[in-house]
């Protein structure tokens, strides 16, 4: 873990060094009463935050265009009053609440409840018009950028960081579901850091198991973003890249461990070390 940035001056609510999210998405199937059981149960993990998609299904893909994914997405369409709920539920477990928009209704219902932390999905990475509205609320902004090349995540970091009040986060992702692990490219991680100084790198997964977000903290990622699912008999529609939340628990002490492991840079003798100097040798042969 190099270039270690402080989670909270980006608005980030953690102590840690990393900010982990159970990403639901559309787990919950279109069901409200799914969808609190899930943030119960991520909240029972330690992860920080969870993380939704609000959208109005006819704007995000529309009907005529692309009916398989309308019918998807609609089945699993909350409402924006589903979603004041969700929040309120957030807010008891002490959990934070994030969603990705997808449209101008749902970026203004989710700034309306007060939502602190914006995502925006990799498909949206050249959706500029999105990608202003967004930089206009003063907020802090997560990107995805799977698909991306160098142009075009230097203009979405650009127009995100147009206005000079938002913190922004950008998260190395490859949009593949699955990925196999082969294909992680963790090493992006460093270029993104040595790329874009003023903001928060990490990593939104879609690997199987936990090995591969643990491995992206070790190479300095500071957000970890999962797929997530109660247990393995849940139905979802993400299901192939979701953990679990016995797998959610292992991955956020594992975190947690690197953190330990990587601690702060050695810069004078440790405690630990004082009982050895005496058999230090100084201008011996």
């Amino acid at each position: 873990m190099v270039n270690i940035k402080k989670l909270s001056d980006y608005n980030f609510k953690t102590i840690y060094n990393t900010y982990v999210i159970a990403e639901i998405g559309i787990n919950h199937n279109g069901d409200l009463k799914t969808a609190i059981n899930i943030v119960k149960s991520a909240a029972k993990t330690g992860c920080d935050a969870v993380k939704f998609q609000t959208y109005i299904s006819e704007k995000r893909a529309p009907k005529k265009k692309n009916k398989e994914l309308y019918d998807i997405l609609k089945k699993c369409e909350l409402s924006f009053s589903d979603f004041t709920e969700i929040k309120k539920c957030c807010d008891e477990y002490d959990i934070e609440f994030i969603s990705t928009a997808f449209d101008e209704e749902s970026i203004d219902f989710l700034n309306d409840i007060n939502m602190d932390i914006f995502k925006i999905s990799s498909f949206d990475l050249i959706n500029h018009k999105l990608l202003k509205k967004i930089a206009s609320l003063n907020k802090t902004n997560i990107i995805s950028v799977g698909m991306g090349n160098k142009k075009e995540i230097a203009e979405a970091y650009n127009i995100l960081s147009s206005n000079k009040n938002t913190k922004n986060a950008i998260l190395h992702c490859i949009s593949s579901y699955p990925t196999p692990v082969e294909s992680a490219k963790l090493a992006s991680i460093n270029y993104l850091k040595n790329e874009y100084d003023n903001c928060i790198i990490g990593q939104s997964d879609h690997t199987p198991g936990i090995i591969v977000p643990a491995y992206a903290v070790a190479a300095g990622a500071q957000i970890i973003e999962k797929h997530y699912k109660i247990n393995t008999e849940m139905d979802c529609i993400d299901s192939i890249v979701s953990i679990t939340e016995e797998e959610m628990i292992n991955l956020v002490k594992e975190i947690r461990n690197i953190e330990k492991i990587f601690g702060n840079a050695k810069e004078d003798v440790l405690e630990i070390e004082k009982g050895s100097l005496q058999y230090r040798r100084s201008n011996i042969l």
